[in-house]
């Protein structure tokens, strides 16, 4: 008599054939046995698992349903069918077969879990939540259940909850490259960066073909200024993944900021070419040439890029740097349509602001530019919180601190001429990038513009937060030279035009005896109103987005310029820019001589030096030296109600 049930050898035959992964086989079996004995609830249950696993979806949709019909009450074969029609994007009959085993079931941790995923998948993040915690209540070391807890708590904003999930998942399974990689997505979000490297480092060691993991470790190294290594992380992201166009948009950044702009370019072309509608890629690139001065190329890719993604504040705010505005134009119409807009953020709005502004001077609707400016100043202000009171404490402690740096002074004779650098300081838009143009038309000087190494190695030292000492200024004198011999190309010669290195002149003129400072002055007014006008990019210039501020910035400027012309009166050398400009030949021949250079005929086209320039100054310095530029504040003047009246006039 025929059995109505296959053999033990058979079911674990079919069983063990599933676990070793040989599909073919087990499909095989479990469908001879379904032939002998189509009733049979197991053999279903096995078919419908190879069928999902072999991407079949529609046949394992079948064999699942087919078991389910055959044994209503087992809460694994309804999670089985709620699996596939998870995978086949019916979420809602998902749930369905997901809360149907757990009734069956209550202690079905996998349920409760695949219950969470289906309830994100729908947005039901709260109700996921509740599923997963669920999950891993009845199972604690369930690390892929912990895993999608800190994915939805990450995306309800939950980002310390979802750090703690993400190390409950990691401590299950040590190994689990994912959960690295998620964690230091998270961390990287609190800004907690040191430990986000450790998360992504972790993750590419466990997963060395883990290209989005290489590419968020470069993110987080840029951020840290690890430049070299962010490019490092790049290249390999690059490497894993050849159509990676985000890495080659980032490379292009970080290259940028090393100043190896024509390797820049290299990196966004690639970008655009693999990814045509990336606008933040033609952002890039039209930032890179701008700088390299190449403005009818910038103004092309920043076009590009309000063509691609019209609501790109930022790029509207840079096309207008550059651009000539002849009448209300397209871009004109559509930045008024942003501005009006109840649907852009604050940052988004201020950078539409200083864009119209820009357009609305070019049209000479001064007070309509003047509003624009003012609405745009009083957003950037918000969103960096700036505060004055930091910068009146921040001279008092170098004011107050200069004594001890001057007592432990570096003697010139002590050291060899390797490099010698040349200071250009003095409040940003004064005119410091037109006296670098000049100095570094001379063959014998390399012109490197905005360096931070005075802050980065020596801000401590000068505010008294690091011990003054003989070896402490050794030390920020050899750190600072090594990165300057980076970019020196060879000269022995170099400026550095970081204009507020007029707030460490005493420790510049302690730690370099040889070094040339030269400080530019132009009119306060003039001064006041140029930075006021102007979007920058450094969150260092806070105290530039309301008239009260910036003149009040002013003062603290002239009273420390003073005080360091009372003491050090023979180290610096004072340049006035209207005057320059004025007698253009005979103020550069004098300023060249006291650089110990002899005279250059190139140092008189400023224009003509074809170096790159990243500060705010780069399309005004390739035009000639002109006059009148100071003036140009006035055009406002009967709307600042006498905020400038207070100022010394020059």
């Amino acid at each position: 008599m025929k059995s109505n049930n296959p053999t033990q050898q058979q079911l674990r035959s079919l069983f063990k054939l599933y676990q070793s992964g040989l599909f073919t086989d087990t499909e095989k079996l479990a469908l001879q046995i379904i032939k002998d004995f189509p009733k049979h609830q197991f053999a279903w249950k096995v078919l419908g698992a190879v069928l999902a696993a072999t991407g079949r979806k529609s046949e394992a949709l079948k064999a699942n349903q087919k078991a389910v019909n055959l044994s209503p009450q087992d809460a694994a074969a309804h999670s089985n069918f709620g699996n596939t029609l998870k995978e086949m994007g019916r979420l809602n009959e998902a749930l369905q077969s997901y809360n149907q085993a757990i009734k069956l079931k209550p202690d079905f941790a996998e349920a409760h879990n695949n219950l969470g995923v289906t309830l994100q998948g729908l947005g039901r993040l709260e109700e996921a939540v509740a599923a997963y915690n669920q999950a891993t209540a009845l199972k604690p070391n369930y690390a892929e259940a912990s895993y999608n807890l800190g994915v939805t708590l990450h995306e309800l904003g939950r980002l310390e909850e979802a750090v703690a999930a993400y190390n409950q998942s990691i401590a299950s399974k040590p190994d689990y490259a994912e959960a690295h990689y998620k964690l230091g997505n998270t961390l990287h979000e609190l800004k907690r960066l040191e430990e986000a490297l450790a998360g992504y480092n972790q993750a590419v060691a466990l997963k060395p073909e883990f290209a989005e993991a290489y590419y968020n470790l470069g993110v987080t190294l840029q951020e840290l200024r690890k430049l070299e290594e962010a490019i490092a992380s790049y290249n390999k992201a690059i490497a894993l993944k050849p159509n990676y166009a985000e890495a080659f948009s980032n490379l292009g950044v970080t290259l940028q900021e090393l100043g190896k702009l024509e390797e820049a370019l290299v990196s966004y072309n690639q970008a655009v070419e693999l990814k045509p509608d990336y606008a933040e890629a033609h952002y890039n690139l039209g930032v890179t040439l701008q700088e390299l001065g190449k403005l009818e190329e910038a103004l092309v890719s920043y076009n590009q890029a309000v063509e691609l993604k019209p609501d790109y504040a930022e790029a509207h705010r840079m096309l207008s740097s550059i651009k000539k505005f002849e009448t209300q134009d397209q871009q004109y119409f559509k930045m008024r349509e942003l501005y009006l807009s109840e649907n852009i953020s604050e940052e988004q709005r201020s950078h539409i602001n200083f864009g119209l502004a820009k357009a609305c001077e070019n049209l000479e609707d001064f007070e309509q530019a003047y509003i624009h400016y003012k609405e745009g100043n009083v957003l950037r202000k918000k969103l960096l919180k700036y505060n004055i009171n930091e910068d009146v404490e921040l001279f008092r402690k170098i004011k107050f601190n200069y004594p001890r740096v001057e007592q432990n002074s570096l003697a010139s004779e002590e050291f060899p001429k390797i490099l010698v650098p040349i200071f250009i300081v003095g409040m940003p838009r004064s005119g410091t990038t037109l006296v670098e143009q000049i100095i570094s038309s001379h063959p014998q000087v390399t012109g490197a513009g905005e360096l931070n190494f005075a802050t980065t190695f020596g801000g401590g030292i000068a505010t008294g937060i690091t011990e003054v000492s003989n070896k402490t200024l050794l030390n920020f004198r050899n750190s600072y030279l090594n990165k300057m011999q980076g970019v020196s190309n060879g000269n022995l010669t170099v400026t550095d035009k970081m204009p507020q290195n007029f707030r460490y002149i005493g420790l510049l003129a302690a730690a370099f005896p040889e070094a040339k400072i030269i400080h530019v002055m132009r009119n306060p007014a003039a001064v006041c109103w140029a930075n006021y006008k102007q979007y920058f990019v450094s969150k260092s210039n806070g105290y530039c987005y309301a008239l009260d501020d910036v003149v009040s910035y002013h003062k603290l400027y002239e009273d420390l310029m003073k005080f360091w012309t009372n003491t050090l009166n023979n180290r610096i050398y004072t340049l006035n820019y209207e005057l320059l400009t004025v007698n253009q030949e005979s103020e550069s021949r004098r300023l060249i001589r006291h650089l110990d250079l002899d005279w250059h005929e190139n140092c008189l086209s400023p224009q003509d030096n074809a170096r790159s320039v990243a500060t705010a100054s780069n399309v005004q310095i390739r035009q000639r030296v002109y006059q009148g530029s100071s003036e140009q504040w006035k055009k406002y003047q009967q709307f600042l109600n006498g905020a400038f009246d207070g100022l010394l006039s020059t």
